[in-house]
C-alpha cells in the first residue's frame, strides 16, 4: 500500500510539473506585447542562460539530492518552476528574464531527484514497474499540456498569458505533491542499504532500457547503486566520504570509457545531445521568423505533442529493428546522424512552416530512437555501480560542448549570429558526426574483415607445417 501511495504521489507530481501550455509559444509571448523583447535579446541574451546555469548546477544538484536523500531537491525544483512561472507572468526586462532562466535551470538540474526517488523508496522489484508509470505520465503530461496550449488559442481564442497562468497553476498543483512524500532513509551513493550493497555487481536489466530511454527530459538516469557510505556523524566524515566517492567516481570513469563500444555510443550521445539541444531550444525563434505569430495563426502545440508522442513510440519501436547493433552500430549512426542533418537544414533552407514543422518533427523521432539505441547498448556493458556514472558523465560533456556553442554561435558575447545562421551552424554540426562515424563505421568494417582473414590464414599455416614437418619414427 505504502508503495502504491509513493508512485501514486510521484506521478501526480510528474505529469503536472510537466503540464505546461505556455511551453510551446514562450517565443510567441516574449516577443508580443506582454515582454515586448526583441528577437536579439531573447536569442542572443535570455536563451543562453538556462545552458549556462544547468551547467554549472548540474554535478553540485546531483550531490546534494543524494546527501540530502531527494526529497528537499524534490521540493527545490517544484518550488524553482512556480518562481520561474511568478517570475514570467509578472516580471519585465532582460534582466529578469535572465533570472528567471536560471531557476529554469536549476528546476531542469533539479530533475534528477524526480527519477532518482523512486529507487530509495522502492523495493527493486518494483522498480521497472514503477519506472515506467512515473516516466509515461510525465511524458503523458508534456504532450497534454502542449495539446491544451493549441486548443485553447486555436479554439477558445486564449490569450497567451492565460497559457501562462494555466502553467503557474500546474506547477502550484504539483508543488504540493513532494511534501506528502516519505523522507527517504536510504540513497544511491551515500546511505547505501544492505539490499543494494547486494545488488550493485549486477548488470543493470537491459530488458527494460528502452522504456526507460524515452523520456527525453531526463537528464541523469540513476540505476545505479551506491558507491560508498559515508558517515554523516561529523563534519569530517561527510567530506571525507565525499572524497572516497569522488575517486572512486574517477577510477569507474576510467575504466569504463576504456571500451572501445561503450566510447563510441558515448561519443554519440554528447555530441548528438548537444546539437539536439540547441535544435529545440531556439526552434521556436525559427519559426516566428518563417511565421511572425503577430501576423498568423501558429500551431505550435499541435507539432510538439506530435513530436513528443512519435518520439516516444520510436523509442518503443527499436526492439522490432532488424538491426545488429554490434556490427552495424557506427554506419547507422551515420545514415541518421546524416538525416537528422538533412532535417536541420531544410528547416533552415526551406522556409516553408509546414515542412519546418515536419523536418522538426522527424528530427525529433530520430533523436529520440538513438538515443533510446544508445541507452540500451552503454547500460547493456555496465554492472549497476557505474550505470549512473557513465549517463551522468555523457549528460555532462553534452552540456559542456552546448555551453561552448551557445557561447560562439549564440551569445552576444560571441559573435552572435541571426537564427537562420545558427540553424545553418548546426545542420553542418550533424554532418559532422555523420562523416566522424562514417569513419568510425569504416575502419570497424575493415578491422573485423581483417581479423577474420587472419583466422583463416592461421589454420592453413598451421596444416601446412604438420604437412612440412618429417615423420616420428
Amino acid at each position: 500500500m505504502a508503495v502504491l501511495y509513493q508512485t501514486l504521489l510521484l506521478c501526480v507530481y510528474g505529469f503536472f510539473s510537466n503540464l505546461r501550455p505556455s511551453e510551446p509559444f514562450l517565443t510567441a509571448y516574449l516577443l508580443g506585447p506582454d515582454k515586448n523583447l526583441t528577437e536579439t535579446q531573447v536569442v542572443n541574451e535570455v536563451y543562453p542562460v538556462w545552458t549556462y546555469s544547468y551547467l554549472v548546477l548540474l554535478f553540485p544538484i546531483f550531490l546534494a539530492t543524494d546527501v540530502l536523500r531527494y526529497k528537499p531537491v524534490l521540493v527545490l525544483q517544484a518550488t524553482s518552476l512556480v518562481v520561474t512561472y511568478v517570475m514570467l507572468l509578472k516580471v519585465q526586462g532582460v534582466l529578469a528574464m535572465q533570472l528567471l532562466e536560471f531557476f529554469f535551470g536549476l528546476a531542469t538540474a533539479s530533475e534528477v531527484a524526480y527519477y532518482s526517488y523512486i529507487y530509495s523508496v522502492v523495493e527493486p522489484k518494483h522498480y521497472q514497474r514503477v519506472t515506467g508509470y512515473c516516466r509515461s505520465m510525465a511524458l503523458f503530461g508534456s504532450a497534454a499540456g502542449s495539446l491544451t496550449g493549441q486548443l485553447l488559442l486555436s479554439l477558445a481564442q486564449a490569450q497567451l498569458r492565460h497559457l501562462v497562468i494555466i502553467s503557474l497553476t500546474t506547477g502550484a498543483v504539483a508543488f504540493l505533491a513532494p511534501w506528502f512524500l516519505p523522507m527517504p532513509k536510504r540513497s544511491l551513493f551515500f546511505h547505501k542499504s544492505p539490499e543494494m550493497e547486494k545488488m550493485e555487481e549486477k548488470p543493470p536489466s537491459t530488458a527494460a532500457l528502452p522504456v526507460k530511454a524515452e523520456d527525453l527530459e531526463s537528464q541523469l538516469p540513476l540505476h545505479s547503486q551506491a558507491i560508498s557510505t559515508i558517515p554523516r556523524s561529523s563534519e569530517t566524515g561527510l567530506r571525507s566520504g565525499l572524497v572516497e566517492v569522488l575517486q572512486v567516481l574517477l577510477a569507474d570513469f576510467l575504466k569504463c570509457y576504456r571500451c572501445p563500444s561503450l566510447l563510441a555510443w558515448s561519443l554519440w550521445w554528447a555530441l548528438a545531445t548537444c546539437g539536439y539541444f540547441q535544435v529545440i531550444n531556439y526552434a521556436q525563434v525559427l519559426w516566428e521568423n518563417i511565421r511572425p505569430s503577430q501576423d498568423y495563426e501558429i500551431y505550435n502545440g499541435y507539432v510538439e505533442t506530435l513530436a513528443t508522442l512519435l518520439g516516444a513510440l520510436a523509442a518503443l519501436l527499436v526492439g522490432c529493428l532488424p538491426v545488429c547493433w554490434s556490427v552495424w552500430g557506427e554506419l547507422a549512426l551515420c545514415v541518421l546522424s546524416l538525416l537528422m542533418a538533412l532535417c536541420v537544414f531544410a528547416m533552415d533552407t526551406l522556409r516553408n512552416i509546414w515542412l519546418c514543422y515536419s523536418s522538426y518533427v522527424l528530427f525529433r523521432a530520430i533523436y529520440m530512437l538513438l538515443i533510446t539505441v544508445a541507452t540500451y547498448q552503454i547500460a547493456a556493458s555496465l554492472n549497476m555501480q557505474r550505470y549512473a556514472l557513465v549517463f551522468g558523465v555523457n549528460t555532462f560533456l553534452a552540456l559542456l560542448l552546448q555551453s561552448l556553442l551557445t557561447v560562439v554561435v549564440v551569445d552576444s558575447a560571441g559573435l552572435g549570429l541571426d537564427v537562420f545562421t545558427q540553424f545553418l551552424i548546426y545542420g553542418g554540426y550533424f554532418a559532422v558526426i555523420s562523416v566522424v562515424f562514417l569513419l568510425a563505421g569504416l575502419y570497424k568494417l575493415a578491422s573485423r574483415r581483417r581479423s577474420k582473414q587472419q583466422e583463416q590464414v592461421l589454420p592453413n599455416s598451421r596444416a601446412e607445417s604438420l604437412c612440412d614437418s618429417p615423420p616420428v619414427s
